[in-house]
């Protein structure tokens, strides 16, 4: 599977931050998973033999293209929803990042100190823009 087509997920960690990955093997570090975008598909069982194709006018269970565009809807109105909270987060986040960069602490004469203090709200800012551009990028890769 490409990463392109790869299920978008919604991680927590420890902190409250939301992540979001398109890596189902291997989720954010102390994050649990809180939902995906596509419905995970269970592994298939090493002793099943492989199901034959349907086809055409067989039983196979389908929707009509009123129900599935339903679904797409829903879909693209979740993504959008998460994108605009996500956006939200990284407005916060690059406020609090321009506050503690405008600052510069007594016990901070030494520049590491200060740089020390400030990565975590760089490293924030940092992972609500990856997040934005893995919804945004799911977003345009559907139909």
């Amino acid at each position: 599977m490409s990463a392109a087509s790869a299920d978008i997920c919604m991680y927590r960690n420890a902190a409250g931050e939301i992540t979001y990955s398109n890596v189902a093997d291997a989720p954010p570090k102390n994050a649990t998973k809180i939902r995906c975008f596509k419905e995970e598909k269970e592994p298939a069982a090493s002793t099943a033999k492989p199901q034959p194709k349907p086809k055409a006018g067989s039983n196979f269970p389908s929707v009509d293209k009123k129900t599935q565009r339903k679904r797409d809807d829903d879909r693209r109105n979740i993504l959008e929803q998460e994108l605009a909270a996500e956006r939200n987060r990284l407005e916060v986040a690059l406020q609090q990042l321009k506050e503690q960069e405008s600052v510069r602490l007594a016990n901070e004469r030494d520049y590491q100190r200060y740089v020390d203090r400030v990565q975590p709200f760089r490293d924030a800012v940092a992972n609500h823009e990856r997040n934005v551009q893995a919804i945004q990028s799911e977003i345009n890769n559907m139909r």
